[in-house]
């Protein structure tokens, strides 16, 4: 099936209230000056709801962004040339309108035997932006695009510069509450923007590297996901029962640190099996430090909020047992934690700097150290993607992410389950599937957890 995308019409969707002059100017944080210079995209997957008129929605879907733009006015603004401060002048977020030529079911099955179909419905100017393009891209894009059958896609792709991924799911969540009840803009308020008023952005030149994750634009990647529900979760915690027991482990892991254990030694022993030995493995672990740290910061703060959490593995120090890998991940965390936690704003920035120094400055560890496997691993639950219903119900199936790093993005699904999409080279993936632990999971268990492709 040879899918033909026929764009409709693009526009800029502005704040329904004009932004006040005394909010023109908002400024950017630290914490926002560590983001990468890459648009993070959300794909949401909708099946034909017959109660719908496509007319009406096309109006509602327009309209409530309005709304709730007037709310969080940074995502209409642009980003300044010093790249410290948005200027909120309500220029609006870009807003395209897409149809496609399938039917959403026939979508569904094919996707199953082409994976790259997903990234077909991103917005096609946030890809493989270049820096000189990435200040003038509007810091929100959004693409609705509809299949035949009345089934939509919606596509949210935010600056990470300006949000972190929990403002964007968040503003998702409000975006398509705001869609579906009719709610006014004076009514809408989940979101305080003071972040850089407490920790302002600053000149990084001199105390700062430059953290940019090595991205591999050639690479063909591949993505799939496991559905693990509760009793498999259990399953997988008793593993740990016997470490605990004997004193190896001194706490209970979260399911989450479960599954970031599992996912993180089959891809070492997938580079192993690759290379031949066991190398370095670097793990790059997004910490949302909302309600976590002593800044005067509201844990509803718009912004970047989040630090990535560096996990080492050192062949030569750390051992391959499961309880082993469970330990390193909790104390690195909480390490990450700790050092921003107490202390003033320019302790936090001189411990944030010192922590991201050691990685990408380093010979061990940096960016060019070909002899390091690095990837990402991030925690989304909690987080709200899943329930975003427009009036719609809620979406069929979601996508995180431009696939060109070694990813892998847990969720909540139905029922206290959660999914992991992974995604990784095409070589890669091939031996990850094979892996024991991951075969043990997929075949063993099929009734249990099911490995498919993910949108």
């Amino acid at each position: 099936m040879e899918l033909n995308l026929e764009f409709i019409s693009t526009k800029l969707i502005k704040p329904s209230i004009p932004t006040p002059q005394h909010l023109k100017n908002y400024k950017l944080s630290f914490f926002d000056q560590l983001a990468e210079r890459e648009h993070m995209p959300l794909l949401l997957f909708y099946s034909h709801d017959n109660n719908n008129n496509d007319d009406k929605f096309d109006e509602k879907l327009e309209k409530s962004l309005s709304r709730i733009l007037s709310h969080v006015y940074p995502a209409a603004g642009r980003l300044s040339r010093d790249r410290c401060s948005i200027d909120c002048l309500d220029q609006g977020v870009k807003f395209t309108k897409a149809k496609v030529n399938c039917q959403f079911n026939d979508f569904i099955n094919q996707i199953q035997n082409d994976l790259n179909l997903a990234l077909f419905f991103f917005p096609q100017d946030i890809q493989n932006l270049k820096d000189a393009d990435f200040d003038s891209t509007p810091p929100m894009v959004v693409q609705v695009t509809k299949f035949e059958c009345g089934g939509i896609a919606i596509s949210i792709s935010a600056s990470h510069p300006v949000m972190d991924g929990f403002s964007n799911f968040k503003f998702v969540y409000e975006w398509a509450k705001v869609c579906k009840l009719g709610i006014s803009a004076n009514q809408i308020d989940f979101m305080s923007f003071d972040f850089g008023e407490i920790l302002p952005a600053r000149d990084l030149s001199r105390i700062f590297p430059n953290r940019v994750h090595p991205v591999e634009l050639e690479a063909k990647f591949i993505a799939k996901r496991f559905f693990i529900n509760e009793q498999t979760i259990s399953s997988l915690r008793d593993k740990f029962t016997g470490a605990i027991n004997s004193g190896e482990l001194c706490f209970k892991p979260s399911r989450v640190e479960i599954i970031t254990t599992i996912l993180w030694r089959a891809l070492i022993r997938v580079s192993e099996a690759k290379h031949g030995y066991l190398r370095r493995s670097l793990v790059f672990f997004p910490v949302n430090l909302r309600g976590k740290i002593s800044l005067p910061l509201k844990e509803n703060a718009f912004g970047n909020y989040v630090m990535d959490a560096p996990i080492l593995f050192v062949p030569e120090k750390n051992k391959m047992e499961l309880h082993d890998f469970v330990t390193l991940i909790r104390n690195s965390v909480q390490k990450a934690i700790d050092a921003c936690a107490i202390g003033s704003t320019n302790d936090i920035i001189a411990t944030v700097a010192n922590s991201y120094k050691e990685i990408f400055e380093s010979k061990e560890w940096g960016t060019d150290n070909d002899e390091v496997d690095k990837c990402i691993i991030s925690s989304l639950c909690k987080f709200p993607m899943k329930d975003a219903d427009f009036g719609r119900g809620k979406p069929s199936l979601m996508h995180f992410g431009l696939r060109n790093f070694h990813s892998c993005w847990m969720y909540d699904a139905e029922c206290g389950s959660i999914c992991v999409q992974v995604d990784l080279k095409d070589s890669y993936m091939s031996l990850f599937e094979c892996e024991s632990d991951i075969k043990a999971f997929t075949n063993g268990n099929q009734e249990r957890i099911q490995l498919q492709p993910l949108l």
